[in-house]
């Protein structure tokens, strides 16, 4: 198994969470994101997008973060991480959805912003502000629970923790938001939770 990926990027970051959560073997790639090798022949055969991160296992090649995911926790994590019963997936998906909609283009473009200077989905305010939309949906769920679905830890958790720790980055402070502050905690203190 390769994970091919870049060290800055959350949603890469994501995938090497649960790698390292199931305990499977794979060996990095780093892209080469500054001389732009995403962006060449060799790279966009494996991505058409031309973005990180990708995963090739046995003949298997994916370039989605959340197809990742959802790949790794059916073949390799068993009911836990991903249940195959509609419902609890279902409740499972619905915070991946968050993860991949307000919180990217949110906190994340927002970081991309203030990180790289590139500005590609609206103002700083603008992904702020729809930032602040995704952490308010997980303080009103997470004062109640210690988890995303299902009250226990699932790729709910790893979809959505990479961008929301780095928040501050994007200028939106943590602090009004107690509850997701302990759940990041929670979620680092995981047997096997990386380090970035």
């Amino acid at each position: 198994m390769k994970l091919h990926l870049a060290v800055v990027s959350g949603n890469s970051y994501k995938v090497r969470i649960l790698l390292s959560l199931l305990k499977v073997p794979h060996e990095v790639v780093i892209v080469d994101m500054k001389n732009r090798e995403h962006k060449q022949p060799p790279f966009l055969k494996l991505n058409p997008r031309g973005e990180v991160p990708v995963l090739e296992d046995n003949g298997v090649v994916l370039w989605d973060s959340a197809a990742i995911l959802v790949y790794l926790a059916r073949q390799y994590g068993g009911e836990g991480w991903l249940p195959s019963d509609p419902a609890a997936m279902g409740e499972v998906m619905q915070w991946v959805a968050l993860a991949g909609n307000e919180i990217q283009f949110g906190l994340q473009y927002a970081r991309r912003g203030v990180l790289q200077d590139r500005w590609t989905a609206g103002t700083l305010e603008q992904g702020q502000a729809m930032g602040r939309v995704a952490l308010d949906v997980l303080e009103v769920r997470l004062k109640n629970h210690h988890w995303l679905a299902l009250d226990r830890s699932t790729i709910a958790d790893v979809a959505c923790f990479p961008y929301i720790e780095t928040a501050p980055e994007a200028r939106v402070p943590l602090d009004p938001y107690p509850a997701v502050a302990a759940w990041l905690a929670r979620c680092k203190a995981l047997p096997g939770w990386p380090a970035r």
